[in-house]
């Protein structure tokens, strides 16, 4: 069996998907199945090695309070010459966009699959035009053999979707987040080390740790923040730490890996203050995995990975940085909650190995080619027509969509 996982999102920052994608490779190849990734190129000297195939070009979105893609394959030539060469038996499609995942699945005689990722309440785009959502759902109808939600909310798009779906959610790399890596030395000095983790932009909700973070600076003498990432937001969270005369806050960039995975084994509580969007969150299970207690805000996706479990007792509701802080503070006097939350994060989070998940890739993989109904043809010309007869699109022109494919 050979593999090509399709990822609508530029690889050139880092993300949820691109940690996803990469999980399933290495686990992949690990069992003997052969993979390659297909990704858009965002700029001209992207390279990731020789398992990653970069077609197709990627312009910056904005989407639901974040950066996604807009992604178009200018040359369909070069979709044509990587199937001939490469001969998928299973496309593998990471989110789904237009014109670019299309372009694609239009020419691919491989089964067919969707992860999908996206929580997409916090979409004023698809809000605006909804016309995009009905197509993928025409689209998805038309030719996608099998999806897979990484949550159940990741699915509700496709609950009229007539072939097989699964949940399997993200997975972990444990030999890479666990609490044995190498600690950082400039922040070993016995003060409790807080961590933020993610794109500095207005989704993942760094000003609102920023605010409660000011709250328990004013209580304890021995706290630290330490900020790892990047985003559009980054200068105004820095100006605003200093007009608000924050003593301890680190910004430290971006860091992958092992870096990363350095920050966490040096951190003794991990924020995650996402306010909306969140399907999952892959980052929380590195977290855990590292065996930091998690305290975030209940988001829908943060909320329903951690129901039922001993993590939910630390996820408040969203933007609300004074409950925030209450519940840093029960974990800063507390060191043996500390311990007894890590303890169990850890356990947890090997239920989420990539061991597991992979296999259950593939199990689905092979459920879906026993079960793979022949699909109509798909038109998008009489899709238009139909949407037109029931409301006039006066936001989007027709001709203007059809043009992308």
């Amino acid at each position: 069996m050979k593999v090509g996982l399709v990822s609508l999102h530029s690889f050139l920052k880092p993300g949820g998907v691109k940690t996803h994608i990469f999980g399933l490779d290495k686990e992949f190849r690990k069992k003997g199945i052969k993979a390659k990734i297909i990704v858009p190129r965002r700029e001209i000297d992207e390279n990731y090695g020789k398992n990653v195939i970069l077609l197709g070009t990627s312009f910056p979105l904005p989407f639901g309070g974040s950066q996604s893609d807009f992604a178009i394959h200018f040359n369909s030539e070069a979709i044509d010459e990587t199937l001939k060469k490469e001969k998928f038996d299973v496309l593998h499609f990471h989110n789904f966009s237009f014109p670019a995942s299309f372009q694609i699945l239009e020419k691919s005689e491989a089964l067919n699959i969707l992860t999908f990722h996206a929580n997409i309440e916090g979409s004023d785009f698809l809000k605006n035009f909804p016309i995009f959502l009905y197509i993928l759902k025409q689209v998805v109808n038309w030719k996608i053999d099998g999806i897979i939600g990484v949550a159940p909310l990741a699915l509700e798009v496709f609950k009229n979707y007539p072939g097989p779906k699964i949940i399997i959610p993200n997975g972990v790399d444990t030999k890479i987040f666990n609490p044995k890596n190498l600690k950082i030395k400039k922040f070993q000095d016995g003060k409790i080390n807080i961590l933020f983790v993610g794109r500095i932009e207005k989704r993942k909700g760094l000003i609102y740790l920023l605010r409660a973070y000011k709250i328990l600076e004013k209580k304890f003498n021995n706290i630290r923040l330490i900020v790892v990432g990047e985003g559009e937001l980054k200068e105004k969270a820095e100006e605003w730490t200093r007009d608000n005369h924050l003593k301890e806050v680190h910004f430290e960039g971006k860091k992958v890996g092992k870096e990363l995975a350095s920050y966490f084994a040096t951190c003794d509580i991990f924020c995650a203050p996402s306010i909306f969007g969140e399907s999952f969150g892959i980052i929380i299970l590195e977290a855990m995995a590292s065996g930091l207690p998690v305290v975030g805000f209940a988001n829908r996706g943060y909320s329903e990975f951690l129901k039922g479990k001993k993590g939910e007792d630390f996820l408040v509701v969203s933007r609300n940085y004074k409950n925030l802080a209450k519940k840093l503070e029960i974990l800063i006097e507390n060191k043996k909650l500390r311990k007894e939350v890590s303890k169990w994060g850890i356990t947890e989070a090997k239920k989420y190995s990539w061991s597991k998940i992979s296999s259950q890739v593939l199990d689905f993989y092979k459920f879906c080619k026993k079960n793979r109904k022949k699909r109509n043809n798909f038109d998008l010309e009489e899709i238009l027509k139909e949407i037109t007869s029931k409301e006039p699109l006066d936001k989007i022109n027709k001709e203007d969509i059809l043009s992308w494919f």
